[in-house]
């Protein structure tokens, strides 16, 4: 299998580019842009396997996107690059629709023509899957769960940019036939996430011994989902998902993020009980404006048609993430030169 992947220096398409290399063996192209968030030393374990190469390149740029496809002749592309935290499209969401609107539409008009020039078995196995955000449904109350069918109601520049590339990416399959197939997931984490993210963030800043800011009053839930989980949700997908169909991904590990806070800090108080206790450098800060209160996914159809179950707990995963953070410093600090641990996503007004 020749598998091309966008956005795979970035956290979730690391992992995944590590999966299909490593343990399945796949042919994978890597194509990434480098921006902040992208890191080549997430794919360092990839040095010189002869079935990875990597293309930095930007997806917005559809000609550079052909040539890749008529290069590597891929059997499935799996779409991950985009611009994805929230904070930063409150305060620069032109980036965002230029990513993750017009790349997009670039990527499918560079996969349309390789397709559609595609015969016999080649052309029956070709698969675009597209990764997108539970945030494109909006906000959930204290009941009820995404599913397939939920309605989409963004309240993010972030959300509303992923909610316009999924409605691209089904409108390419109705009306052009491109065998393409759409997943939503919850909020992941582990270890090589850019440390702009709550969890990363978190543990860093204890670490540091800095503010651990939390944002209104640490309410609002999330549903968290181990990257590996997500991955192998992924490959599965993509393998043997129905084409046009849509797939949402989530681990019923809802938790708040004051409870997660509290959760890192109590790892740290184990691991450096001279600098306990940790949750004292936690300080309430002005909420994000639109933060949506309450993610939850119902996987049932992932789950049902395609065997598919999260194995890692959240707590035993949130300690590993934690433990890889620590030992990892290598990694992170070299980041520290592109975000320095400040408060984004307060809104300049608008001239």
């Amino acid at each position: 299998m020749r598998v091309l992947v966008t956005g795979g220096a970035g956290f979730i398409g690391s992992a995944l580019v590590r999966h299909l290399v490593l343990e399945r063996g796949f042919d994978v192209l890597t194509v990434d842009k480098l921006t902040y968030a992208g890191c080549l030393a997430s794919l360092a374990d990839l040095d010189g396997r002869p079935n990875h190469n990597f293309l930095q390149a930007d997806i917005c740029d559809e000609q550079r996107m052909r040539n890749a496809f008529a290069e590597f002749r891929p059997d499935w592309v799996m779409h991950l690059a985009a611009e994805s935290h929230v904070d930063r499209s409150i305060v620069s969401a032109g980036q965002f629709i230029q990513t993750n609107v017009v790349g997009t539409y670039s990527l499918l008009s560079a996969a349309r023509g390789y397709w559609e020039r595609l015969k016999g078995r080649d052309r029956e196995r070709f698969r675009f899957l597209h990764v997108s955000t539970d945030e494109v449904f909006g906000s959930l109350g204290r009941d009820g769960y995404f599913t397939e069918e939920t309605p989409y109601d963004p309240s993010s520049p972030y959300s509303a940019s992923k909610a316009a590339s999924d409605h691209l990416i089904k409108a390419w399959h109705r009306t052009y036939g491109l065998p393409t197939i759409l997943t939503n997931c919850s909020n992941n984490y582990g270890p090589r996430q850019f440390p702009e993210k709550l969890i990363p963030l978190t543990i860093i800043n204890a670490l540091e011994q800095s503010p651990i800011r939390i944002y209104g009053q640490g309410l609002n839930i999330r549903d968290w989902l181990h990257v590996d989980d997500h991955v192998r949700a992924l490959v599965l997908v993509a393998s043997s998902g129905r084409i046009g169909e849509t797939y949402t991904i989530g681990s019923s590990s809802e938790r708040t993020n004051l409870r997660v806070v509290e959760t890192i800090c109590q790892l740290m108080d184990s691991r450096f009980p001279d600098r306990a206790p940790h949750i004292r450098l936690a300080e309430y800060v002005e909420d994000r404006p639109g933060h949506d209160f309450r993610y939850a996914i119902d996987a049932s159809r992932v789950k049902q048609e395609l065997m598919w179950a999260p194995r890692v707990h959240f707590e035993e995963g949130l300690a590993a993430t934690v433990d890889w953070y620590l030992q990892r410093g290598d990694w992170w600090k070299p980041l520290r030169s592109a975000y320095d641990g400040k408060r984004l996503g307060l809104p300049r007004k608008a001239i």
